[in-house]
């Protein structure tokens, strides 16, 4: 049974920063690729960073630069530090798994989806 559970979420002012932490469980990591998506109100779901099990990246252009997605294999847990926060990326953070062929910030890519956890930037 695959498990993510997302954490570190919360309200912050424009400007701070925030570290969301997922972690797997019931899943062999190293296999696989894991992604960060956010939904804000009335909007479709986005891909915002995904990351390989070799360790590279891709991430959405609204957030290059602010923010970094990284993994600790060893512990199965993938982080997303989000800096410089604008109002714009409010909204519900989901993290995901999968073994993902073609785009690491394609929904259609990830079987297994954590609750998410949810970011407001006033």
């Amino acid at each position: 049974h695959v498990q993510l559970v997302e954490s570190g979420g919360g309200s912050v002012q424009a400007g701070g920063s925030l570290r969301l932490s997922c972690a797997a469980s019931g899943y062999t990591y190293s296999m696989h690729c894991m992604g960060w998506f956010r939904q804000a109100p009335g909007k479709e779901r986005e891909g915002v960073a995904g990351i390989d099990s070799d360790g590279r990246t891709s991430y959405a252009d609204s957030v290059k630069g602010r923010f970094t997605i990284s993994q600790d294999i060893a512990n199965n847990t993938v982080h997303l530090k989000m800096n410089r926060l604008k109002p714009e990326d409010t909204g519900m953070y989901y993290c995901a798994a999968g073994f993902v062929r073609y785009d690491l910030l394609g929904d259609y890519e990830y079987n297994y989806w954590g609750q998410g956890t949810q970011v407001t930037v006033s």
